[in-house]
């Protein structure tokens, strides 16, 4: 009698998970940072005041914890496989909608569109690439990695795209970029439209399980304060590296900086995220990354720049990656869209509350700077961005530090 053979649902993992990376690719590495490229171009060209270009952002997180709140429901009612798919086509649509019109409230608009998509997109695509990690047990973790270094890609390839369009056509060429990355985007979404990303997951037909949140909820306290910490530094740092003086080429190099760093985060955190033991893993990568968003502090360098793009670059895509590998490791299947929605809210709502810190933290002439006035930062406003980056990370690594190992309920 011949044993059944127990085949894996998915021949080539790694290959799916690449795909299913596209997502926030497109979603977060494009759709939602390469605002921070063509800010300033924006900003000069349609006349608008500091208040106008930070509502813009916030509108753009409010989208995406808006997104993130419905998430599980979206996924319970639509699939896993749906939801990756419509949400980066929102984020496609949202890249067209911002270079076919300068009017205020359709930007608005398509930066709302751009952080529901981004939700929905990001949450689905955590999920999915979980579930296929879990085909190969002793690679799920490096097989997970893998996921999140799509967000690099989409800042690698806007670092590339977005300065030196601006500088070959000159002041008012935002709208030429955003068509730009338009036309990236919908390339890059195509492998996601025909791969058979979402066969044998059986997430699709199970709704999620119940989520508790008071035994994580001083996890949850510590990814707030990363997101908190971490939107400071990219909305704020290509503005200062030109403000500084730097040109289009060493805009680029600073961003792309960010994004390579991503591609070595699934061997460089491989042993650091298989870490089962409650959120070591997470304030072990929260303290790299605190390290290098506080770098600037200590001077204007090319080289400390370059090293505190690389450390924060190769910290930060790790760090979202170790939410997913926790949630892994206490929950069962049916329960992982809910969980990574509630770190995705948690993470939305230190979004969205990080510049109001960073401006009571900024001053000027004496002065508390408000939210919205920190979108026009000059290179002399630093030490309070990168102060307050420095200091979420720590109070995360400090709550990361204290979280017990999570009793699965499950079990």
């Amino acid at each position: 009698m011949k044993t059944p053979s127990h085949a894996s649902p998915y021949p080539h993992p790694a290959r799916l998970i690449l795909i299913v990376s596209l997502a926030p690719t497109i979603c977060l590495g494009i759709g939602r940072f390469a605002y921070s490229l063509v800010l300033p171009d924006m900003r000069d060209s349609l006349g608008w005041s500091y208040s106008a270009a930070g509502f813009m952002n916030t509108i753009n997180a409010v989208g995406y914890l808006a997104g993130a709140l419905v998430a599980s429901r979206v996924i319970k009612r639509i699939g896993l496989t749906a939801s990756v798919r419509w949400g980066t086509l929102a984020c496609v649509a949202s890249l067209a909608l911002c270079a076919l019109s300068g009017n205020f409230v359709v930007l608005s608009f398509a930066r709302l569109l751009a952080g529901l998509g981004a939700a929905a997109g990001f949450i689905g695509g955590a999920a999915l690439a979980a579930t296929i990690a879990q085909s190969e047990p002793k690679r799920a973790n490096f097989l997970l990695s893998l996921f999140y270094a799509g967000p690099g890609l989409g800042i690698l390839a806007s670092g590339l795209i977005a300065p030196f369009t601006l500088q070959a056509f000159g002041p008012g060429s935002w709208w030429i970029v955003w068509w730009a990355m338009t036309a990236l985007t919908m390339v890059m979404t195509l492998p996601l439209l025909l791969a058979p990303i979402g066969a044998g997951t059986g997430l699709a037909d199970a709704g999620p399980a119940k989520f508790v949140i008071k035994p994580v909820l001083i996890y949850l306290i510590g990814y707030f304060l990363f997101g908190a910490g971490y939107i400071a530094y990219m909305t704020f740092m290509i503005a200062y590296v030109r403000d500084g003086g730097g040109d289009a080429a060493a805009q680029s190099a600073f961003w792309c900086l960010i994004g390579l760093s991503a591609f070595v985060t699934p061997w460089l955190w491989r042993r650091v995220l298989a870490m089962d033991r409650g959120g070591l893993s997470t304030a072990i990568i929260l303290g790299v990354n605190a390290i290098g968003a506080a770098l600037p502090l200590f001077g204007h360098s090319p080289l400390l720049l370059a090293t505190s793009a690389l450390v924060f670059g190769v910290s930060f895509f790790a760090l979202v990656g170790s939410t997913t590998a926790f949630v892994r490791f206490n929950y069962p299947p049916t329960a992982w869209p809910t969980a990574i929605a509630a770190m995705t809210i948690a993470f939305g709502v230190g979004q969205i509350l990080g510049p109001i810190v960073t401006g009571a933290i900024t001053r000027r002439d004496g002065q508390p700077v408000l939210c919205i006035e920190c979108f026009g930062c000059d290179a002399g406003d630093w030490r309070g961005i990168g102060g307050v980056s420095a200091e979420a990370g720590s109070r995360a690594i400090k709550a990361a530090l204290t979280l017990p190992p999570v009793v699965n309920p499950w079990k």
